[in-house]
């Protein structure tokens, strides 16, 4: 869990459903002076006003003096936008700054800015998160990093202010690297939970009653604990979007096709999520699967 540390001047680019709760934990339970930027700045302000930060108008503004800086945003795209784009961070960032990064991107991206940081004198971490926006809420999500150990330790307090688990796992890109294998099981996983409820009630048994029993053994899983009963109700909207999953999944085949993984579950999964987004279930979350069996 999260630890007490000197207070530190942070910076934070994207306040979305995850960046906006995140900023929050580093602000009232870090205690670290914070500063934020948004796309749209009446949101940045709103948080201003809400724990008592600032608000920059760009990402170079915010990023200026600053000893850690986060990012929460999209895509590469977004990223290199806030980054080394106009006016991006890594116009302003000082000599010794940690760029800590939380979007779910390419492994390529990571290693990319790795090299800008550097360049720049600066450090970069690759840490992507996983625990959707619950976990960015309750400040419990679990976050792989990619970069230096040394840099890593310092950053460690620091993210233990939104996190339950911080744990590097090897150089730049390590991080996305797993989280990319975080979305293969659990696209797997959904999948299985799919199919076997599915059946359930096509050889009219009592769902509950089943999973009961079988969560108990050695099927059960975070998924099958925390969504079976939505999915039996039919009902799509608690967790992380399909939008947004298969954004993931398409960055994990782009890697798999670089670096010869054999993934065919996780390729049909992802087109089985294509059929979720036909029937109009592009901000369902991903136990929507089911939705596709029963349709």
């Amino acid at each position: 869990m999260w630890s007490q540390q000197q207070m530190a001047k942070v910076a934070f680019l994207g306040l979305g459903v995850m960046g906006y709760p995140m900023a929050g934990h580093l602000k009232l339970r870090g205690g670290h002076e914070v500063t934020v930027y948004n796309r749209t700045a009446a949101k940045a302000e709103r948080w201003a006003a809400e724990f008592g930060g600032r608000a920059a108008a760009t990402p170079a503004e915010a990023a200026k003096d600053q000893e850690f800086i986060f990012a929460c945003v999209g895509n590469d795209d977004d990223l290199r936008s806030v980054t080394t784009g106009d006016h991006g961070a890594f116009e302003t960032i000082g000599a010794g700054a940690i760029f800590i990064d939380n979007t779910t991107a390419s492994a390529e991206v990571a290693r990319e800015l790795d090299a800008a940081a550097r360049a720049k004198g600066a450090h970069f971490i690759d840490a992507p998160v996983s625990g959707g926006q619950a976990g960015a809420e309750n400040g419990v999500l679990t976050v792989m990093c990619g970069g230096d150990e040394e840099v890593f330790e310092k950053a460690k307090p620091v993210i233990e202010a939104y996190a339950r688990m911080v744990g590097l796992m090897g150089p730049a890109g390590s991080g996305q690297l797993t989280k990319m294998i975080n979305q293969i099981c659990i696209a797997g996983l959904v999948q299985g939970l799919a199919e076997g409820i599915h059946f359930g009630k096509k050889a009219g048994l009592d769902i509950e009653k089943v999973i009961e029993v079988i969560s108990k053994g050695a099927a059960g899983s975070w998924q099958m604990e925390n969504r079976h009963k939505t999915m039996n109700a039919g009902k799509y909207d608690f967790g992380f979007a399909v939008d947004w999953m298969r954004k993931d999944l398409d960055i994990v085949l782009a890697e798999a096709r670089r670096n010869g993984a054999k993934l065919p579950v996780t390729a049909l999964v992802d087109q089985f999520y294509a059929d979720v987004q036909a029937l109009g279930g592009n901000r369902w979350d991903t136990s929507s699967l089911l939705a596709r069996l029963e349709k």
